[in-house]
């Protein structure tokens, strides 16, 4: 497997991955108008943007030769003090259950570890089977959280964090 950090040139990979990933992702969470709502308000190119240039978020792509680009992660290392939190975390639908979303935060802690932070944060909401492999990889729950994000949605999630020095 290959590790890409983002550039421009891979921002239409960014929202192919989220387009294919959120409906099958949230469809029995969220409804179809949310997820929409959403990617629009995270996925647009000039989002990505600013996530990159002005919120200090990195994308790291992972992708294999026989199958292409599989999936991503953005994370933003010194979020809080010794802490660095993962924004998003996506793996194609039809390469879950490879360890590729294991890997992806392995490479997140080790970012993380490399800056001195040694806690790895994520909001997940609170009806997402992800929960569990969160915590499996060694995730817990320590608070929740409504965040408004207009045209009358809420992200309803949980905050887990994970200590791993």
């Amino acid at each position: 497997m290959e590790f890409i950090e983002v550039k421009e040139e891979h921002y239409p990979v960014i929202l192919q991955i989220a387009h294919k990933t959120w409906p099958v992702a949230f469809k029995d969470i969220l409804s179809t108008q949310q997820i929409n709502y959403m990617l629009e308000m995270m996925y647009s190119i000039k989002s990505i943007k600013n996530q990159i240039y002005n919120l200090h978020h990195k994308y790291v792509l992972v992708k294999d030769k026989k199958h292409g680009f599989l999936g991503y992660i953005s994370y933003e290392v010194d979020y809080k003090p010794l802490v660095t939190k993962i924004h998003k975390i996506y793996v194609l639908p039809e390469a879950q259950g490879r360890g590729i979303g294991k890997i992806l935060i392995e490479k997140a802690e080790f970012f993380a570890g490399e800056k001195g932070n040694i806690t790895l944060s994520l909001n997940v909401n609170r009806f997402n089977k992800a929960i569990q492999f969160y915590e499996r990889m060694g995730f817990r729950i320590c608070g929740s959280e409504d965040i408004d994000i207009g045209n009358g949605f809420l992200m309803e999630d949980y905050i887990m964090n994970k200590d791993f020095m």
